[in-house]
């Protein structure tokens, strides 16, 4: 079920089982053992499905996975087998990577500003493929690793809806992408692409359709200078939850209909993305133990305005629940996006009929920040009792800091049997060999 030594054991599922069901199997085993610590379910499957899907439906997109979305080594591990490169922005990432076998060719170093010391051993161990937004950075790869192959990383085109807006701190604008080519030139540097991300989160197609045409008009800028570009990276964004499916297929559409547009197969293009929610959002439920409760009036609880918003009887019962994980541990996300942030609470011990009161849910922290849920509806729970959140495989466990001394979830790994089968035909026991240094992240 969790890692020992440099092995990952890997509960291989012969029939299927429900979310619910897999959550209460393993709330059953902790009261066996006296256990109420939080706990996350990884579903692998989940993952080697999701990195089947893209390849089927954008056949000529190679996906780099973007590591510091999950960087759980098991994880790293599955995607890694399944035939997946890398987007890596620090030391700590690549030398991960390369210790699983990974070749440095199947690594791009994506962050666009890179401590040089970091810059030093990617290059040393050879990861050559790199981004740029720069004169800065130029100069600074100039004196470094002046053989490297650079991609210069735009701003997006248009101003499309996301989760989270990438353009103020990365990017190359429009008007300045020639002088920034030609101090490429200058120096003597390899430029072999572009890239853009238009932002963590984005379900618009369009997004994608405007900054691959404008990619298009870098590369033809490139030319004019004599410069010839032979990669695009159309960066990540692509959305991964459970309920997304139909529009990352409407976004994969989008894509492939511009990229024949703008980057025909006879152009020999190689074209890459880089994926990071996309491949693990959906991989993973997390169960949360109710360690403390308070019983309200929602005048006691809320603000005046709060109350006008949510309607009902000011005076109405509130329930205010403490969990063991909180906005310093799973959900960051609270802090980072809360008005793009829609959590999905599930209770195991309600059914349908059951009457639903006013809640909040906290973390376990002393802060007063750490408030997962300010108010939503929940049947009636008890201290001991679970709650469990789905779409919990990125952007969680990698911001899990000690604040207070909490603790990381202890992390379970499952996958169906036939799903195993199609990456590990010759494994039956679900074990899964780890290199020797560490696994961490989850």
């Amino acid at each position: 079920m969790a890692a020992t030594g440099n092995k990952v054991h890997v509960d291989l599922l012969h029939m299927h089982k429900s979310t619910r069901e897999l959550v209460q199997e393993q709330v059953d085993l902790s009261k066996k053992m006296g256990c109420d610590d939080q706990f996350v379910i990884c579903d692998l499957g989940d993952i080697i499905d999701k990195y089947q899907q893209w390849t089927k439906l954008m056949p000529r997109v190679k996906p780099f996975y973007a590591v510091k979305c999950n960087n759980d080594s098991a994880v790293l591990k599955v995607l890694s087998d399944c035939g997946a490169s890398f987007d890596c922005a620090s030391k700590d990432e690549v030398q991960k990577i390369l210790s699983l076998g990974v070749s440095p060719s199947r690594i791009i170093y994506a962050n666009t500003v890179k401590q040089p010391s970091m810059l030093k051993y990617a290059v040393e161990h050879g990861v050559s493929l790199m981004t740029f937004d720069s004169e800065a950075e130029l100069r600074k790869i100039k004196s470094l690793c002046p053989d490297a192959k650079l991609v210069l990383r735009t701003l997006p085109a248009g101003d499309f809806k996301c989760k989270i807006d990438l353009r103020q701190k990365f990017g190359c604008p429009l008007s300045k992408i020639r002088t920034l080519l030609q101090t490429a030139k200058d120096l003597d540097l390899d430029v072999v692409g572009t890239s853009f991300h238009v932002g963590s989160g984005c379900h618009d197609g369009n997004a994608y359709i405007a900054s691959i045409r404008q990619a298009r008009s870098v590369f033809n800028m490139a030319a004019e200078l004599g410069i010839s570009m032979k990669l695009l990276n159309i960066g990540g964004g692509y959305p991964g939850e459970s309920s997304s499916r139909e529009t990352f297929v409407k976004i994969t559409e989008a894509v492939n209909k511009q990229l024949d547009k703008d980057f025909t197969e006879d152009d020999n293009v190689e074209i890459i993305a880089e994926p990071g929610s996309y491949m693990v959002s959906s991989s993973a439920v997390l169960a949360v133990n109710i360690i403390g409760k308070r019983m309200l009036s929602r005048k006691d609880l809320y603000n005046e305005e709060d109350i006008m918003t949510a309607g009902g009887d000011d005076d109405a019962p509130s329930v205010m629940y403490y969990v063991n994980d909180g906005v310093y541990g799973s959900f960051t996300d609270v802090l980072i996006v809360p008005e793009n942030l829609d959590l999905d609470v599930q209770t195991l011990t309600c059914n349908k009929d059951e009457i639903c009161y006013e809640s909040a849910i906290w973390g376990p922290t002393c802060c007063g920040f750490d408030c997962i849920i300010k108010s939503t509806k929940l049947p009636m729970s008890e201290v001991g009792d679970w709650f469990y959140f789905r779409d919990m495989g990125a952007y969680t466990i990698v911001f899990v800091c000690s604040f207070n001394g909490m603790t990381s979830p202890r992390r379970i790994f499952v996958c169906a049997v036939e799903t195993w089968r199609k990456i590990y035909p010759d494994s039956h026991d679900g074990d899964l060999i780890m290199p020797e240094n560490k696994s961490n992240g989850f």
